[in-house]
C-alpha cells in the first residue's frame, strides 16, 4: 500500500498574503491541487494532508473520499508535521511525503522514490541547481554515498558550496519512519524538528538511504514569495504551450499565452498572443482566436473564427460562425452554425440561430433568435423590470431595424419587420411590419438660434 502525506500547514509568511501558502493559485488552481494530482498519479491508495495556517479553507479545497486532514496546531518543523499524519497510515504501508508548495512535481520522479524506497528501505529526492541558497545540501563520503542532509542555516562554509540539494521529498516504511521521527532532536539554529534529520538515524541504524537525483527543474521548484510563484506560472505555461504546439496547434507567442484550466484543441487551431484560457474550453479543428480574447467554459466547434478583443464565457459556439472583434458571450449563450456576432455585441442566456446576425453594438439578453434573422445596430432586448426577467422569441427570417428596443415578454414571428428606430411592445406577426416610434414634424421657417452677446 501506498500512503502520501502533503505538508500543507504553513501560512507563508513572505508571500505577505492572508490567504495559505498552498492555496494560491498556479494557473487557476490551488498549488496544493497539483500535488494531490501527482499523488494520485503515482499510485497512492490514500493521501493525507497535514493542515495548520488557514486549516478550515485548506481542508475544504482538499476534501475528497481518499483525502483524510490532519491539524498541526503549531508549526514546529517538517519532522513534526509529519508526526502529525503517521499515527494514521498502516505500519506496512510506504509512505511518500510531499509538499503542499511544489507543484509540478512528477509522477515519473515519485515513482522512482517509491521504488527505491520500497527495494532499500528509505529513499529521498535530491537535484543538482546552480543556486543552492535557502535548500538543505546533500552531504556524500567520498565514495559518493549518502551521509546526511544539512540544513541552509546549519551548514558549514565549505557545505554551503555544495549543489545536490535536498528536495524535501522521501520515501520509507512508516513504521520504520515513525520510529526515527520519535527519535529527531530539535538542536539547529530554527529549534525545529527536521524531517531530513530521519535519513541519518537510518543511515546509523545501518539502512542505506537511496538518492533518486531529479532530471528536471519543476521536480523541485517550490513557492514562497510571489516572485517564485510568477516564475512557476510562467515556466508552467510555456511548458503548456510546447504541449500545444507538439500536438500542432499554431501559437503566435507562448510567452504570451495563459491556459488557466485545460484546454483541448483539434487540427490546424490558430491562436494568436495574449490569449487567456480559463476552465475547460475546447476548440474543434480550424478554430482560429485573435489577439487579446479571453475565453472561459466555452465550446467552441469546428471552423469557427473568433476574432481580436472578444470575451467568451459558458457559450457553445457552432461551426463556421464569426464572432467579435469586441464581442461579449456570457453563459447560456449558444450561437448557430454560420450566425455572426460583431463589435460591441453582448449576448446572454440567448439561442441565436442559424446564419442569424447581430453585427454591431447591440445587446441580447434572455432570447432566442430564428435562423437567419437581422438584428440591426443599436438593439436592445428590455428583459428584466427589477425584479423578473423576461424572454424575447423571435422565429426566422425575422429583420429587426437599427436602434430598436424590444421590451420582453416579447414575441416576433419568422417573417416579422420591426421597423428602425421602434419601441416593440406588442407581439408581431409574420406579415406585420411593426412602427412604433414618433411621427416625425419638419417646421418651417425655423431659424437656428445664435449665440448671446456678452455685455458685462
Amino acid at each position: 500500500m501506498l500512503e502520501v502525506i502533503i505538508l500543507a500547514a504553513g501560512q507563508g509568511s513572505r508571500m505577505q498574503s492572508r490567504l495559505p501558502k498552498v492555496l494560491h493559485q498556479l494557473s487557476g488552481r490551488p498549488l496544493v491541487h497539483y500535488t494531490l494530482d501527482a499523488a494520485r498519479a503515482a499510485g497512492a491508495d490514500r493521501i493525507h494532508v497535514v493542515i495548520g495556517c488557514g486549516a478550515d479553507a485548506v481542508e475544504a479545497a482538499v476534501q475528497a473520499p481518499d483525502v483524510q486532514c490532519h491539524l498541526q496546531a503549531q508549526q514546529k518543523g517538517t519532522g513534526h508535521a509529519v508526526q502529525q499524519a503517521i499515527g494514521a497510515c498502516h505500519p506496512d504501508s510506504i509512505l511518500l511525503v510531499l509538499f503542499g508548495d511544489v507543484p509540478l512535481v512528477s509522477d515519473t520522479t515519485l515513482r522512482a522514490v517509491v521504488a527505491a524506497a520500497a527495494e532499500g528501505g528509505i529513499a529521498m529526492l535530491s537535484a543538482e541547481v546552480e543556486d543552492p541558497s535557502g535548500y538543505g545540501r546533500v552531504v556524500r563520503d567520498d565514495q559518493g554515498d549518502f551521509l546526511a542532509v544539512v540544513e541552509h542555516k546549519d551548514a558549514s562554509l565549505a557545505q554551503h558550496q555544495l549543489r545536490e540539494i535536498n528536495t524535501g521529498v522521501l520515501a520509507g516504511k512508516a513504521n520504520r519512519l515513525n520510529d526515527w521521527l520519535s527519535r529527531i532532536q530539535n538542536n539547529n539554529a530554527q529549534s525545529e524538528y527536521y524531517l531530513p534529520d530521519v535519513l541519518a538515524l537510518a543511515k546509523a541504524d545501518g539502512i542505506a538511504v537511496a538518492v533518486v537525483v531529479s532530471d528536471s527543474a519543476l521536480d523541485t521548484l517550490g513557492v514562497n514569495t510571489p516572485q517564485q510563484l510568477e516564475y512557476l506560472e510562467r515556466q508552467h505555461q510555456q511548458v503548456l504551450a510546447e504541449r500545444l504546439m507538439t500536438s500542432g496547434v499554431l501559437v503566435a507567442d507562448r510567452t504570451r499565452l495563459d491556459i488557466r484550466g485545460s484546454l483541448h484543441c483539434g487540427r490546424d487551431v490558430s491562436i494568436d498572443i495574449n490569449v487567456l484560457f480559463e476552465g475547460q474550453v475546447i476548440l474543434a479543428d480550424e478554430v482560429t482566436i485573435g489577439a487579446h480574447c479571453v475565453i472561459r467554459n466555452a465550446t467552441i466547434e469546428a471552423g469557427v473564427q473568433v476574432r481580436p478583443f472578444t470575451h467568451i464565457d459558458g457559450a457553445i459556439i457552432k461551426s463556421g460562425a464569426e464572432i467579435g472583434p469586441y464581442a461579449r458571450l456570457r453563459p447560456g449563450t449558444e450561437i448557430g452554425e454560420q450566425a455572426k456576432v460583431g463589435n460591441f455585441v453582448e449576448i446572454k442566456n440567448v439561442s441565436l440561430g442559424t446564419g442569424a446576425k447581430a453585427n454591431h453594438l447591440t445587446y441580447l439578453g434572455d432570447a432566442t433568435v430564428g435562423a437567419w434573422s437581422n438584428v440591426g445596430a443599436g438593439t436592445i432586448t428590455c428583459n428584466y423590470d427589477g425584479a423578473n426577467k423576461y424572454r424575447t422569441e423571435l422565429g426566422e427570417g425575422v429583420f429587426i431595424g437599427s436602434n430598436s428596443t424590444l421590451v420582453a415578454p416579447l414575441s416576433v414571428a419568422s417573417g416579422g419587420f420591426v421597423a428602425a428606430g421602434s419601441t416593440i411592445t406588442d407581439d408581431v406577426s409574420g406579415d406585420q411590419l411593426a412602427v412604433a416610434r414618433g411621427r416625425q414634424r419638419n417646421v418651417e421657417g425655423w431659424q437656428r438660434p445664435t449665440k448671446t452677446e456678452d455685455k458685462s
